[in-house]
């Protein structure tokens, strides 16, 4: 009697043998499938997604707003148009620029000034909307400084960090003396380019005037970011506040390869290099 209680056993274990190893686990035991089924749930599980931390600043200036009339007036004398010339953007809440350029009080000092600004928001895609500012801070100043013949400078008490990238640029017989300087202040990237050249023989301004120039006007930039935020904390090192129109209010991102606005612009700016 007992063998014949075993033999079925016996024959159902040897039926397991001859079955793919993949499918040794149903003829186990303990093939319920509770283990199975528990790896499977833990598998199934999302991981929740970062938090990321609010964007400091949710709003940008006006494009032509963000230079002081006091300043566009020091940097361009006798500008063509004292109120700029705002550049076209696909969003203007993420990005804004303006330009002014003028031939000076005797017709023979082109000057050229344009800022720009780029807002970042965060996103689970992206990072931090910091984050992003202080990539798109790093490659512009890198960009600009693999120009040969420039120079890149720290530059202190502008944003949260900020960089100066100057030289010398000789497009069409005209030789300009550039400057550019690249901040960030928490999630807005701002790029104030400043070129002048004397034209017919005239002497072009000192690097050193460009480069004081250039500085200034990102000070008013970076101040009127600020301005239109007032409900964010303002950046202490920003001269929001200022009474002696270096601070001021708005700007498109987006200076590349080699410095531009120098006395080759074929915009529409382009012809302030006429006499």
């Amino acid at each position: 009697m007992e063998r014949r209680r075993t033999a079925p056993r016996l024959a159902g274990l040897l039926a397991c043998a001859t079955v793919p190893a993949m499918l040794l686990a149903g003829c186990s035991p303990d093939s319920g499938g509770g283990s199975d089924d528990k790896a499977s749930g833990t598998a199934s599980k999302t991981t929740a997604a970062p938090t990321l931390a609010p964007a400091r600043f949710s709003t940008l200036p006006g494009s032509c707003k963000t230079v002081t009339k006091k300043t566009v007036s020091a940097l361009v004398p006798k500008a063509k148009s004292s109120g700029g010339t705002e550049s076209e953007t696909s969003d203007i809440a993420l990005r804004g620029g303006c330009s002014w350029t003028g031939n000076g009080s005797d017709g023979y000092q082109y000057r050229w000034l344009s800022v720009t600004l780029q807002r970042f928001t965060s996103s689970t895609e992206l990072g931090g909307a910091e984050d992003q500012a202080k990539k798109r801070y790093a490659d512009e100043v890198a960009e600009l400084g693999a120009v040969k013949g420039f120079t890149t400078t720290a530059v202190a008490g502008i944003g949260d960090q900020a960089s100066s990238v100057s030289g010398k640029a000789t497009v069409a017989k005209v030789t300009s003396q550039n400057d550019t300087v690249v901040a960030r202040t928490g999630n807005v990237v701002v790029i104030v380019e400043y070129n002048g050249a004397g034209l017919v023989g005239k002497k072009n301004p000192s690097a050193s005037t460009v480069n004081s120039g250039a500085q200034r006007a990102a000070k008013d930039a970076v101040a009127s970011v600020s301005s239109a935020n007032p409900a964010n904390p303002s950046d202490p090192s920003d001269p929001s506040n200022s009474t002696d129109g270096s601070g001021g209010s708005g700007g498109t991102s987006g200076s590349t390869g080699t410095p531009k606005g120098t006395a080759t612009s074929s915009s529409s700016d382009s012809d302030g290099l006429s006499g």
